[in-house]
């Protein structure tokens, strides 16, 4: 007889990443060092995910953790949460050029956030950081 398994063990997490992402984290990770992502709020760069060194990036108060792909933490801000919070952001890669500052900028290829709605009963507690 095996145990009950906690809501939480079964929620969807709120973030994932495909295959390709997870090869470009890996990438980049071995150029920068440890590095992180910020789902970015639409100003200038769309809303695409960022990618920056972990220790040129300054996480704010109001931002909230997703969770981890490929080892990087991913983040987003407290507002833009409010909005997406019903669905799970998937981190993809396909050709193009990436943010101005993000780092994978200049690899021709770019990460990109697609997301689907999950019910409210398949979310995991998150909380902001």
């Amino acid at each position: 007889m095996t145990a009950p398994r906690s809501p939480a063990a079964e929620a969807a997490p709120k973030v994932s990443a495909t295959p390709a992402s997870l090869s470009l984290i890996a990438e980049l990770t071995e150029r920068y060092g440890p590095v992180l992502f910020h789902q970015s709020g639409g100003c200038c760069d769309g809303s695409s995910p960022m990618c920056y060194p972990r220790s040129g990036f300054i996480v704010g108060d109001h931002d909230v953790l997703l969770g981890e792909i490929g080892g990087a933490p991913v983040y987003i801000g407290a507002e833009q949460y409010e909005v997406w919070r019903h669905t799970q952001l998937v981190i993809d890669v396909v050709p193009g050029r990436g943010g101005m500052f993000s780092l994978d900028n200049g690899t021709e290829r770019r990460f990109l956030t697609r997301s689907r709605v999950v019910a409210t009963a398949g979310l995991c507690g998150i909380g902001a950081r």
